[in-house]
């Protein structure tokens, strides 16, 4: 009774207001007739609030997001089921969705009887990638007079995941790399083991015309030739994710250009048959390639860790991750501003691929730079290129499919190209 009573909308206080005033007055004035009006406006707000304390109203909902991962742009539809598991039917009710303010302003359904059960839908657009919560729902119950309004909230929420803007990159030629075959890509076994291993110990019940006597002689036991084992290019996207090197705020910073560029470079090398990896200069794999496995990353789980890629304190690259499972084949960095210290790590990823390729953003048409800020970054695409990346530099404001064939080998640094005798970044032999 107390929360119903609290629950009184300013019509029902408006009621007990103007009820309690006329018995005042009506004592005053020695009105019987205004006395009666009084009570009854007094008993009106009061009875209802007992009704509705009284009630027992159990609801039920059930979300669902169709489809659950979706890309920045794109509209995702959200089915709500709401059942009433009471005794009696529900009065008027107004529910309101809790979605963050990215997905847009809160969706709200007046239900003027319930029944057992209601079925509503509504449509979110988000345009910045992340992972999003929707819910939990507020019901709010009330009464035919509207003086009483009562609030029920649900806990349950249902996720929502918005992958990064792509666009579609054109075929290039990616590396001068003389090993593998047709477009000249590098290519490593899938399972990550050396390439020149081709027999393996004896199993039991392995058939005995695939031993391979040579090997046996040589090592003192029976060795059997190995499957035949697929081979698989590989490619590593480096997505810079240092707070100092980008600029700007919100779905307009430097960092989310990055973003959307590295997804789009990762969607393109799948396609093109590349198993890619995904890290991050601070040295986080975004893609968790477990030690052993033979399967590399999907596309939906490289454009998943993108989407919730962040910013870190770190200042400097990490090169760790080198030594990691799945490392090795080509090397495509997005990188924003330098200042020249991370010469000694670029050299270093530059001489364990086959062909590093990098995109630098120019950050400085981002925004002005804060205190913590890089605020002499040199010319980013002139420093790769000293270390033998082939590199060309993204503007703001200029879109990638334009950037994206300069990085085409030999064909590196025709955007504010390399400084005389700086090496062309033709690949490794």
């Amino acid at each position: 009774m107390l929360e119903a009573l609290r629950g009184l909308t300013i019509r029902g206080r408006a009621f007990l207001a103007a009820g309690l005033t006329a018995i005042v007055c009506a004592v005053i004035l020695g009105q019987p007739g205004l006395t009666r009006i009084g009570v009854l406006l007094v008993a009106l707000p009061m009875l209802v609030a007992a009704v509705l304390a009284r009630s027992r109203y159990r609801l039920a909902l059930t979300r669902s997001v169709v489809p659950p991962v979706v890309a920045a742009g794109q509209p995702a539809r959200v089915r709500i089921t709401v059942s009433n598991e009471g005794t009696l039917p529900a009065a008027p009710m107004l529910l309101e969705e809790a979605v963050p303010f990215a997905l847009g302003a809160r969706p709200r359904f007046v239900v003027r009887r319930l029944g057992r059960r209601r079925e509503l839908e509504y449509q979110v657009r988000a345009e910045q990638r992340g992972s999003f919560d929707l819910g939990p729902m507020t019901v709010h119950v009330n009464d035919p007079f509207g003086l009483v309004r009562l609030g029920r909230a649900f806990t349950s929420t249902s996720p929502l995941l918005v992958t990064p803007r792509t666009v579609p990159l054109e075929a290039i030629r990616l590396s001068n790399a003389r090993s593998g075959t047709g477009d000249n890509r590098p290519r490593a076994f899938a399972g990550g083991s050396a390439e020149d291993v081709t027999v393996r110990e004896y199993r039991r019940g392995d058939d005995l015309r695939r031993v391979h006597w040579r090997s046996s002689a040589r090592v003192g036991e029976l060795m059997v030739r190995r499957e035949e084992q697929h081979w698989q290019a590989r490619a590593t996207v480096l997505l810079d994710n240092r707070h100092v090197a980008h600029r700007g705020a919100g779905s307009a910073a430097s960092f989310e250009t990055a973003v959307s560029a590295a997804a789009s470079m990762t969607l393109h090398l799948v396609e093109r048959g590349y198993a890619v990896r995904l890290v991050t200069t601070d040295g986080r794999d975004l893609t968790a390639w477990q030690r052993g496995a033979v399967e590399a990353p999907t596309t939906a789980t490289l454009l998943e860790a993108l989407a919730v890629a962040e910013t870190a304190p770190a200042t400097g690259i990490e090169i760790d991750w080198l030594d990691g499972p799945g490392a090795g084949g080509l090397l495509l960095a997005v990188l924003g501003a330098l200042d020249g210290t991370e010469a000694q790590a670029l050299r270093r990823l530059r001489n364990q691929s086959p062909a590093a390729l990098a995109l630098v953003l120019d950050v400085v048409g981002w925004g002005a730079a804060g205190p913590s800020q890089i605020s002499t970054p040199v010319d980013g695409a002139v420093l790769l290129g000293q270390q033998g990346w082939q590199a060309t530099t993204l503007s703001v404001g200029e879109r990638l499919e334009a950037a994206w064939p300069r990085l085409a080998a030999g064909q590196a640094g025709a955007r504010r190209g390399a400084p005389t005798g700086a090496p062309s970044g033709t690949g490794a032999s």
